[in-house]
């Protein structure tokens, strides 16, 4: 089945009892506050980052930087979205015959702590992983609109028009949206339809799913 997220909402797009820490592929979208085109744009199906994009790219990298436990692979930046793979490792990031490691068929129940059992930090989950991205990609953009750079941009005739910080109106502006989507790749034929949809993304843009006409 094609990943479809229209299947997803507010109120159910977790799965009910899943370990989200635990080792396994994910397939990640967040969208930017009300589908806006923060990032950049499309054009003749190639894909045009601009300032806040590059910075969106750059903390999307540098995320298996930060932890240990986390692995990027293929990833997108679009105008209001991102999507991505992240594999949550062990300890180390491939397993022991060096081949990728896919969640659990079924989902694990959590265990509630005794004797000398602990709770897992909460940083190794999917959830957190998400959260200080946006807290990351957040802080950087807004520190560079304080600044005051980046209010005129010359489009590529030369001319000068006005920047992304037009659709950032200030810097309480809501760059993401509340939640995400997140989808668990099962198997290598997942993993490699997913990545070939997250390659393709912009040459589908108009009729992605995502898609929203900001002009």
């Amino acid at each position: 089945m094609a990943y479809n997220p229209n299947i997803h909402n507010r109120k159910s797009i977790r799965l009910k009892g899943y370990d989200y820490s635990q080792a396994g592929l994910y397939f990640i979208t967040i969208c930017c506050q009300d589908r806006a085109d923060l990032f950049g744009h499309i054009e003749n199906n190639n894909l045009h980052l601009n300032t806040y994009g590059k910075i969106a790219a750059t903390e999307w990298a540098n995320t298996e930087n930060r932890r240990d436990n986390v692995h990027i692979h293929e990833y997108i930046i679009m105008p209001n979205h991102i999507h991505g793979i992240i594999e949550i490792t062990g300890e180390s990031k491939f397993n022991r015959r060096g081949e990728l490691q896919f969640a659990p068929t079924a989902p694990t129940a959590p265990t509630a702590p005794t004797g000398n059992n602990k709770f897992k930090s909460p940083s190794q989950t999917i959830g957190a992983i998400i959260r200080g991205y946006k807290i990351a990609t957040i802080k950087k953009i807004k520190d560079y609109i304080s600044r005051g750079e980046l209010q005129f941009a010359p489009d590529r005739r030369g001319e000068l028009q006005f920047a992304p910080t037009e659709k950032i109106k200030s810097l309480n502006f809501k760059i993401w949206q509340r939640n995400y989507y997140e989808h668990i790749i099962r198997d290598d034929r997942a993993y490699q339809n997913i990545s070939d949809y997250i390659i393709n993304n912009p040459k589908k843009w108009g009729k992605d799913k995502f898609f929203k006409n900001n002009s």
